[in-house]
């Protein structure tokens, strides 16, 4: 959601702070401001807008060479974006400044105590509390001060704080919000992720759980919630800085569409061996465990989501057993059904999304066995998982996912052909069929990849349309979820997806003359029937755009235009659908001028409830 940097050194703060707040644009933000600690006294600088108008006060406000400072990128939950709603939050006493990811839920008990005793406020946020929590426990011992807050505070947090007392010395913690340490060579950082540091250091590791830690230039200590002294390994990060750069493409959307190939095949190979056998790398989580499991949850946000309602069928069909995907916003308030014959299965790209994170322990909670599919090593689902599923997508910097949604569903897969093998549920002969299908899925998307102008002439014919219909049956229903949230969350264009065989149960009343609705037709056991529901729209005046395979003959003669996915078998066919309509997302978006990577009121990381 939010985004906090930090530094520490020798070198002048203020640029490094812009820099990496300029890093994590693309978690989506309305404010920005940095706090800066020299000679005894804090400066804020801070307003409502983007990073280029802080940049504008700064330079106007001639900052000094302050080597020690926060920074912070808001996104609006309590009160409205303005400046002084903006972070960094300074105590009226001008001794502490703080930024703040997360939500405080006990804000309004806390403000009243800190009222009644002489503190006041001058914004709408729940963030300023902490700062004045702070200053209230503070009686020179910084991490005293800290620690005491903290005890008071109710709900997730990730903070950085800055002390005027302590010019050399900035303090960190975090709780169901992730924060990032980097370590440099004569200065050290803080972010919430990895982007933002990336140029100055490439060995990090995650704060974990309530660990507090204090950095000077020349020190980073982690103390746990007892003040003892821990030590973290320390990872450093291989991928190249030019991954998280856009590398002459309009849009990190469109970058990461492209890069699909790569990312499946890099998820997918290394877990298949020479044998064409599938190797998973549990250890906790045993062959005899997965045989005794007689149900599936599958739990996830948004698009992660969607993979879970591509999987419910796949895993269904596999196994022989319930499969559910459920909303993890709503899985823990559900009272779920689970026991330790269940198999939870974990969905998020950043590891960190707090709905699911709560879900999962939820699941744990309950006696669940608990498998995660995430892309960031070591976030905290990882951490709280019994096995982990890394998809090795690479950073994924567009709010709007792809490339991670794509690995995400081949891994998920390839669990379910794995657990049906131990099973006995499919042949060795289905399990090298489907091996093999999941092997060619990168060169087939490479295909699709390849010629990209007719979906740019549909995009042409309806980027100024103001509804849009996705209808499809069974795994096409699935996956028109996430082709109809590509659209609307990068173009604004209302989008619905709906179950085709729902039309005639209200749904169709929305169908007039000129109605964009697009049709996935590439689940062959149903096709008769989508024809038939194509009729249905097409006799009220829609537009029908059918996303069809390759030797599909009939639907040509009842849509308007037809875009077809290669010759595939049925698992790859869930892989294929998603990229054209990802990129017909793209390109609308694109000739509505739309902010594609920075899509107004989104977050790459949602780590509030």
């Amino acid at each position: 959601m939010c985004g906090i940097v930090g530094y520490v050194g020798d070198k002048k703060a203020t640029p490094i702070l812009l820099n990496a707040l300029e890093k994590l644009e693309y978690r989506g933000y309305d404010s920005a401001g940095i706090a800066l600690v020299s000679e005894n006294s804090i400066a804020i600088h801070k307003t409502r807008g983007r990073i280029a108008d802080l940049r504008c006060i700064i330079e106007r406000d001639l900052v000094d060479d302050c080597t020690v400072g926060i920074g912070h990128t808001r996104w609006a939950t309590h009160g409205e974006p303005s400046d002084v709603n903006s972070h960094p939050h300074l105590s009226k006493s001008g001794r502490v400044a703080v930024v703040h990811n997360g939500i405080i839920e006990n804000y309004i008990e806390l403000k009243h105590h800190l009222e009644s005793r002489g503190h006041s406020f001058s914004t709408e946020t729940d963030s300023e509390v902490v700062s004045e929590l702070i200053d209230y426990f503070y009686n020179g011992d910084p991490v005293s001060a800290v620690r005491e807050a903290e005890t008071m505070l109710k709900g997730s947090y990730a903070l950085g704080i800055i002390f005027a007392d302590f010019p050399e010395q900035l303090i960190a913690l975090r709780k169901d919000s992730p924060l990032i340490i980097g370590v440099g060579n004569g200065e050290n950082f803080i972010a919430s992720d990895i982007p933002a540091i990336l140029k100055h250091t490439r060995n990090v590791f995650r704060l974990g759980e309530r660990e507090l830690v204090v950095l000077t230039a020349k020190r980073v200590n982690v103390f746990n919630t007892y003040g003892e002294r821990i030590e973290h390994q320390i990872t450093h990060i291989d991928w190249d800085a030019a991954a998280a750069e856009k590398g002459g493409y309009a849009h990190f959307m469109i970058k990461e569409i492209m890069e699909q190939p790569d990312a499946v095949a890099k998820t997918v190979a290394p877990r298949i061996d020479e044998c064409g056998n599938i190797e998973l790398g549990f250890k906790n989580i045993t062959d005899d465990d997965l045989r005794s499991i007689n149900s599936i949850k599958i739990t996830a946000c948004g698009s992660a989501y969607h993979v879970g309602v591509v999987a419910k069928y796949f895993l269904k069909n596999m196994l022989g057993i319930s499969v559910e995907a459920e909303l993890a916003s709503e899985f823990r308030y559900c009272d779920p059904i689970v026991d330790d014959k269940t198999l939870v299965i974990v969905i998020s790209q950043s590891g960190e999304t707090l709905d699911t994170l709560y879900a999962l322990r939820e699941a744990k909670n309950k006696g669940g066995r608990v498998v995660s599919v995430v892309n960031v090593v070591a976030s905290a689902i990882a951490n709280e998982s019994e096995e982990v599923l890394y998809t090795w997508a690479g950073p994924e910097i567009s709010v709007a996912t792809t490339k991670a949604y794509s690995t995400q569903l081949v891994l998920v897969e390839l669990l379910g052909i794995y657990m049906a093998k131990l099973r006995g549920s499919i042949s060795s002969e289905k399990v090298c069929e489907l091996v093999g299908s999941l092997q060619r899925i990168p060169s087939n998307i490479a295909l699709e990849l390849r010629d990209v102008q007719s979906i740019q002439y549909i995009a042409s014919l309806y980027f100024n349309c103001q509804d849009v219909f996705f209808l499809g049956r069974n795994i096409d229903y699935a996956l028109s979820l996430e082709a109809s949230l590509k659209l609307k969350e990068i173009s604004y264009i209302h989008s619905e997806a709906y179950a085709a065989g729902e039309l005639k149960h209200g749904t169709i009343s929305l169908i007039e003359e000129g109605t964009v609705v697009i049709a996935l037709c590439t689940y062959r056991p149903l096709l008769e029937k989508m024809i038939s529901n194509i009729k249905e729209v097409k006799a009220r005046g829609a537009k029908v755009i059918a996303l069809v395979n390759a030797d599909d003959d009939q639907t040509q003669n009842v849509a308007d235009h037809i875009i077809r996915i290669p010759a595939c078998s049925e698992i790859e066919a869930s892989s294929l659908a998603i990229v054209p309509l990802q990129l017909l997302a793209y390109y609308i978006a694109s000739l509505r001028g739309c902010d594609i990577d920075k899509p107004r009121n989104l977050a790459k990381s949602v780590t509030v409830e």
